[in-house]
Formats: C-alpha cells, sequence, structure tokens
C-alpha cells in the first residue's frame, strides 16, 4: 500500500535538494536550475511544474552559493525621485512586473531629488549588492553624473540628460506635446497659454524645454504665438509642492485667471498641474471645455476621472519597462556594446477637456 506524502521525492534525513525536485516534477535536473535562474526559453508548463514541486517540497535554493558562482544577484535598483508621484508609481509598477519576467526582483531606491542621493546613485550604491541601475535623476547634472559615476551598469530613464557613454530610454517629449497641443487647436483654440516654463538650467529644466518646445512648434506651425508662459516655482526641500505638482498647477492657473489672461487653452506640462488647474478654473466660474480647453501629459490613473475627463499623452509604460529590462540585461551580457537610445511609444487620450467650444 503507498500513501502520497506532502514530501514526496525527498531524501531521508536532510533538506530538499534540485535533484529531489527534478524527480518530483519529473524533469532533468538542469531544467530545474534553469526555472530557479528565471531562463527565458522555458514553457510555461514546465516551469509551473517545477515551481509546484518547489513549493511542495520547501525547497530553498542556496542563493548565496548561486550569486556567488554567476556575479549576479538576479537583483535590479530603480531609482526615482518621488515614489509618491503617479508617474514614478506607475513607472516602479510597471518595472517590477517586466524584471519579474526575465527572473529579476526590483528595490526601490527614493531620491527626493537631492544630490547627495543622487551622487549615491551614480557611484553605485556601494553598500547594495545590485546587478545594475535604472535611474530617473532630477537634480544631477551631466559633469556630475560622469565625475562620480561607478562601474556598477546604468541605464538612464528620461531626458534630464543625454550621455554618449551610457544606455537610455526615453519618450519624445517634442513630438508628444507637439501632439497633444494640436488637438485644442483643432477644436478651434487659439490663445493657447503653457503652464509649467522652469527656469533653464534647474531641476527640471531638461524636460520642461522640451514640452515648451513641442507646444511652441505645434502653435508656429498653426501660425499662432503662445498666449502666455506660466512658470512654476522651483522645487526644494523648503518648498516641496513646487514644480510639477496639483498646488502648484492650482495656485498658478488662480494668478493666471486673476491677472485677467484672455485664453481659451491651457497645455499643462504634466496631469499634476493640470488637475490643479481644473480646479481654479472650477471655483473661479470658469467652463472646461466651453471657455478654455485643457490638456496634460502622464495619463495618469486621475486623469481619466477628473471633471472633464483630462486629454493627455499617454507614454506606454509596460513599453518603456521592458525597453529598460532589456538594455540592462544587454549591457549586463555585453559590458562593451556601443551605447543606445531608445525610444518607448506613446499616444495622446482624448477625452472630455479638450472638446471643441460649445
Amino acid at each position: 500500500m503507498t500513501t502520497d506524502s506532502p514530501h514526496r521525492g525527498r531524501r531521508p534525513g536532510g533538506p530538499p535538494t534540485l535533484k529531489d525536485v527534478a524527480a518530483v516534477a519529473g524533469v532533468s535536473y538542469r531544467t530545474v536550475s534553469n526555472v530557479i535562474n528565471g531562463h527565458r526559453y522555458i514553457s510555461e508548463t514546465t516551469r509551473e511544474k517545477v515551481e509546484a514541486a518547489i513549493a511542495e517540497l520547501d525547497y530553498r535554493p542556496q542563493l548565496a552559493a548561486r550569486q556567488l558562482r554567476s556575479g549576479r544577484s538576479n537583483l535590479l535598483t530603480l531609482s526615482v525621485p518621488f515614489v509618491s508621484h503617479p508617474y514614478f508609481a506607475q513607472l516602479a509598477h510597471a518595472v517590477v512586473g517586466q524584471a519579474e519576467k526575465v527572473g529579476y526582483d526590483v528595490v526601490i531606491d527614493e531620491t527626493r531629488g537631492t544630490l547627495e542621493r543622487e551622487l549615491r546613485v551614480a557611484a553605485g550604491f556601494k553598500a547594495i549588492l545590485t546587478d545594475g541601475i535604472l535611474f530617473s535623476p532630477l537634480t544631477i547634472d551631466l559633469e556630475r553624473f560622469e565625475a562620480e559615476r561607478g562601474p556598477t551598469p546604468l541605464v538612464l530613464l528620461g531626458e534630464r540628460f543625454r550621455s554618449d557613454t551610457i544606455d537610455s530610454v526615453v519618450v519624445d517629449n517634442i513630438s508628444s506635446t507637439r501632439e497633444v497641443t494640436q488637438t485644442m487647436i483643432d477644436a478651434g483654440r487659439t490663445r493657447i497659454a503653457f503652464l509649467g516654463d522652469v527656469v533653464s538650467g534647474t531641476i527640471g529644466a531638461a524636460p520642461a524645454d522640451l514640452r515648451l518646445a513641442g507646444f511652441t512648434s505645434a502653435l508656429e506651425a498653426a501660425g499662432l504665438t503662445p498666449a502666455r508662459i506660466v512658470p512654476v516655482e522651483q522645487w526644494d526641500q523648503v518648498n516641496p509642492h513646487g514644480d510639477y505638482s496639483r498646488e502648484e498647477g492650482y495656485e498658478r492657473t488662480k494668478e493666471l485667471i486673476r491677472s485677467g489672461a484672455r485664453i481659451d487653452g491651457l497645455f499643462c506640462a504634466n496631469d499634476l498641474l493640470a488637475i490643479g488647474a481644473l480646479r481654479a478654473f472650477r471655483e473661479n466660474g470658469v467652463r472646461v471645455p466651453e471657455d478654455v480647453a485643457v490638456v496634460g501629459w502622464d495619463n495618469t490613473a486621475e486623469a481619466a476621472y477628473t471633471a472633464p475627463a483630462l486629454t493627455t499623452v499617454a507614454p506606454d509604460m509596460d513599453e518603456l519597462a521592458r525597453l529598460a529590462i532589456t538594455a540592462m540585461l544587454r549591457r549586463l551580457d555585453q559590458p562593451d556594446a556601443e551605447p543606445q537610445t531608445t525610444r518607448a511609444p506613446y499616444s495622446v487620450v482624448r477625452r472630455d477637456s479638450s472638446g471643441a467650444r460649445a
């Protein structure tokens, strides 16, 4: 008489081994090793059988020994300015999901936009065992970055700066802004303002400059000029609501209304500014889109639920994350490969806020 045991296949007198897992799963021990190490060319059926056997036997891989043999930790670090920012929260979610598909875990690091913490990232987190870093800088400039850069493989995300010596993944700020601005021009708007100007050379200036360039390009092609360029307060530790925040969008739009500016469209350099602007317009009896069309950039989850729903640029976050992970794996496998800049796709999501005047 035989009885199924929760630990069938385990050799007596010790913890389960790789070969025990292979016996229970009915595969070779090399296949088990490939599953554990995140090999990309394993069928889903085989992977499920091995994972079920691992769970049944409560198998614990000898991770430290495997890392020493391979020279890798199978751990990546994603370093972003603010995990509370909707854009970076979406980015983190996408990166974790894409990394999991290739057998990597992800640690999230928040720099809070401080130079000190971004210098630690550039140096490669000497106290953290990580195979590579996906870095979205906010404060550090190219000169300091290259002076402090350590040996840890690194992929840049975004357009704070460009370097010919490092891989990067970007979304085209100019063309995307041009397209979303065009939605207001198509709706007959001719006096369109830009909210989100940042002093050149300061924190956040690079994407702001690129979006302003896309905005003015769209207007020029239509024979128009900007009705107003509205700056935002500089972000710093004393003013944490500066730059591209809801609070800043609200305050700057109230000032715009009080100034008596005659505008019928407003491009906001991100969705948070647009959300603040929508509230300011609503509180002051300005109808959107009947009186003023409003558009944003980011396609945050809130954008679909504002009143009215917000027209915005939607970067393909899953594809951006996939491209970033692919760039990192390429760098790990080919350390001497020529650095590449890859563009992630985007779309313009048309909603009520940019609609034609009633």
